[in-house]
């Protein structure tokens, strides 16, 4: 190949450009451009001729130049607290699939549940150019909002359904499922009931399980002394630390509802290495529906999440907005109580018994 004529290559070789695009195509530059930014605004004949000779030279489009163009640049960017969590990678798989159908780019950060460094991180991303940005949860830093708008940045709030508030959302009612499992194990005939929370530090997902969890245990009577509600990090080691405490000594509960799954199967798996019969001594419930919740030996009572809608519609809720569109401001996302082999009634001779600090 002749270098001095070659545009094709990097290197000491020209790199090819749009007006070459224009040129190989027979077509003006001005309708490479408007292929680039919106496919649909030329011909399809044009636009399979275009594309062929982009795909020939394996052009690839200056992000910047394209940007200033059409002030976006097809990126979307996502603030979570950590990638250590099922749930999280689950969500942002879906959120990267959809996003990539749509010609968006996912750029993402992680702040770790602290306030200042996702109001860092957001910063970050706006000056990397994205064209909108979604958060977990409604708890942010009180600066982070006029950040966004004073950039004319818009989000989403994931994982959370607040239609009272005025920023939009996507999620579940968590205060809801938490009541409905509460619920559920309270019909089974459970009086002595512990939990084993996430920890609420600026998780509001959590505080809000947590609230419709103790709700309804004190509308049957039966809320929990103060040391069976106990608060850990999402990991099975905290978790397995907190079974022990509960299933130490003679008072222990019948049953204990858990944050999130990873903190049930903590919970499970101590229980069972203390020769605690699973579910005919102790009842063990979860949240999300992890994977592995079915595959567990017992399989794991939960409530069911729909993560993959949820960051789905979360990324389609940018899009649209992006595209000047009015999407529904806050979309509730359906739960549902998956019962599997974890749970079962009380033994009848403990069934009214009531913890030793509390009264029937």
């Amino acid at each position: 190949m002749n270098t001095r004529n070659s545009d094709i290559y990097l290197g000491n070789r020209k790199a090819i450009g749009i007006r070459d695009i224009a040129k190989r195509a027979e077509v003006s530059t001005a309708t490479v451009s408007r292929f680039l930014n919106n496919p649909a605004s030329v011909s399809v004949a044009l636009r399979h001729k275009i594309d062929k000779v982009i795909e020939e030279t394996g052009y690839i489009p200056h992000a910047s130049a394209r940007a200033l163009s059409s002030r976006r640049n097809q990126t979307i960017g996502a603030i979570v607290p950590t990638v250590d969590n099922a749930m999280f990678a689950q969500g942002i798989q879906a959120l990267q699939s959809f996003l990539a159908s749509k010609n968006y780019l996912l750029l993402l950060a992680t702040n770790e549940y602290d306030l200042e460094t996702e109001l860092r991180q957001a910063r970050n991303l706006v000056a990397r150019g994205i064209d909108a940005l979604i958060l977990r949860g409604d708890r942010h830093h009180p600066t982070l909002h006029r950040l966004l708008a004073a950039n004319s940045i818009p989000f989403i709030n994931v994982g959370v359904y607040e239609p009272a508030k005025p920023y939009p959302s996507v999620g579940v009612d968590n205060r809801e499922a938490g009541r409905e499992l509460t619920r559920y194990i309270t019909g089974l005939g459970h009086k002595r009931i512990a939990v084993v929370a996430a920890h609420q530090r600026n998780n509001d997902r959590a505080q809000a399980r947590l609230d419709g969890i103790l709700s309804v245990l004190a509308e049957n009577g039966c809320s929990p002394p103060d040391e069976w509600i106990l608060h850990v990090d999402y990991n099975l080691s905290d978790a397995g630390d907190a079974a022990r405490m509960l299933l130490h000594g003679e008072d222990r509960p019948t049953a204990i509802i858990c944050g999130n799954d990873v903190i049930a199967y903590g919970v499970l798996m101590a229980a069972i290495r203390l020769g605690t019969s699973v579910p005919q001594d102790l009842s063990v419930v979860g949240f999300d529906d992890l994977e592995w919740s079915r595959h567990l030996q017992p399989s794991l009572t939960t409530i069911h999440m729909p993560t993959n809608e949820i960051w789905t519609r979360a990324g389609r809720y940018l899009v649209e907005v992006l595209a000047d569109h009015a999407p529904v401001l806050h979309q509730q996302v359906q739960f549902h109580l998956v019962v599997r082999e974890s749970t079962a009634p009380p033994r009848k001779n403990i069934a009214e018994k009531a913890p030793a600090s509390t009264t029937a």
